[in-house]
């Protein structure tokens, strides 16, 4: 069988999503172990880090431009590679190209919810997502949710998308590294986790009321402290909240960005995470909590139950007693965290990037016609 040569648009790994960043990693390297069926080259980007055995083509032409480079500096960089087929992994692809496109959208939360995203609501954006989408010879997205949402969004036929759910990152299976030390200093058990960009989607405001409320009602636990891991879309002004213990325990603890060790050590020590989001693709950081241990708490939204199934507890994202309740008597029970967290640490090992890379090149071989 053919080898495929692959190109992927290496600004795609420089991505101020973090969760883009490492979808693009996971998926490059799962791929690269599969070396025997393909080739990968990453196109464009002199700084980007480039994973070890992948070949990396730089292109310099307007890469501050997202539209200027997908339009022009990448298409002039896939043709100079003599690639079979080109990869862009982030919603955006080029129009004019001789290659074969597949493209990642990971939802369509920008067309369904455009108050979300003020930038998004520009008409020339819009629908240059909409034509990448219209172009491709492939669509991969992260679950069935995303795949109605976008045959819908877009008009596109059922044979056109293709649903390959995502992987855990390897950082979350390896041994036990959760030592208290390990924790940001600020950080002291218990606490309800969550992580992801502080957004307007997340529904952050119910959660930190549901966890100042269960405080008032933990006896045992007056400290319990919300600790929120990513970046600010501006929404964090509104989470800065007191109640009569912010002296001792402030009620919530916002993180930008935390290094590999301390994610892993906030997982695994969390009471929870709790993940109340209006709308997801996928939600990634429901996976890497399970994959951890760590009982999760989610809405029962979007592609959310995809990725939880039974192995959690799933609320209506609205219902802030429901949210309350659960977390008093989620944190005041130690064998309940951990029945679920084995249950979500079982379902996690049916997620991995080897079975997400062999689906990818299967759409990659359909496109090609090999």
């Amino acid at each position: 069988m053919r080898t495929l040569r692959v190109g992927f648009d290496g600004r795609a790994l420089t991505s101020p999503a973090p969760g883009i960043r490492r979808y693009t990693r996971n998926l490059l390297v799962a791929l690269a172990a599969l070396s025997d069926e393909v080739e990968l080259v990453v196109l464009g980007g002199s700084s980007v880090a480039v994973p070890d055995g992948i070949s990396h083509l730089s292109e310099l032409w307007n890469q501050k431009s997202n539209i200027g480079w997908v339009s022009i500096g990448l298409p002039r960089v896939a043709w100079r590679s003599g690639i079979d087929i080109l990869h862009s992994p982030a919603y955006t692809a080029p129009l004019w190209t001789t290659k074969p496109v597949v493209l990642t959208i990971h939802d369509v939360s920008y067309a369904r919810y455009p108050e979300w995203y003020p930038y998004r609501r520009d008409v020339f954006r819009r629908a240059f997502y909409h034509l990448s989408a219209r172009k491709a010879s492939a669509v991969i997205t992260d679950s069935e949710f995303s795949a109605s949402e976008i045959r819908a969004a877009y008009s596109l036929p059922d044979s056109l998308v293709n649903v390959i759910p995502l992987g855990v990152d390897p950082v979350f299976t390896r041994g036990d590294e959760s030592e208290s030390s390990v924790l940001p200093h600020s950080v002291i058990p218990p606490y309800v986790l969550h992580v992801g960009d502080l957004h307007e989607r997340r529904n952050l405001s119910m959660l930190v009321d549901a966890v100042l409320a269960a405080r008032k009602h933990l006896h045992n636990f007056p400290l319990l402290s919300l600790v929120l891991v990513g970046s600010d879309r501006g929404i964090a002004k509104q989470l800065n909240v007191t109640d009569e213990w912010s002296n001792i325990s402030p009620p919530v603890i916002h993180f930008d960005t935390v290094n590999e060790k301390q994610l892993l050590a906030l997982y695994k020590q969390a009471a929870m995470l709790a993940y109340p989001s209006f709308y997801e693709g996928f939600g990634l950081p429901v996976l890497e909590a399970m994959a951890c241990g760590t009982p999760v708490v989610a809405s029962h939204a979007a592609s959310i139950p995809e990725v939880l199934g039974d192995a959690g507890i799933l609320l209506d994202p609205n219902d802030l007693q429901g949210w309350t309740k659960t977390i008093i008597d989620l944190v005041d029970n130690k064998s309940e965290q951990e029945r679920l967290g084995a249950l979500g640490h079982s379902r996690s090992k049916g997620f991995t990037w080897e079975r997400a890379a062999r689906a990818t090149l299967d759409v990659y071989r359909r496109v090609y016609g090999t």
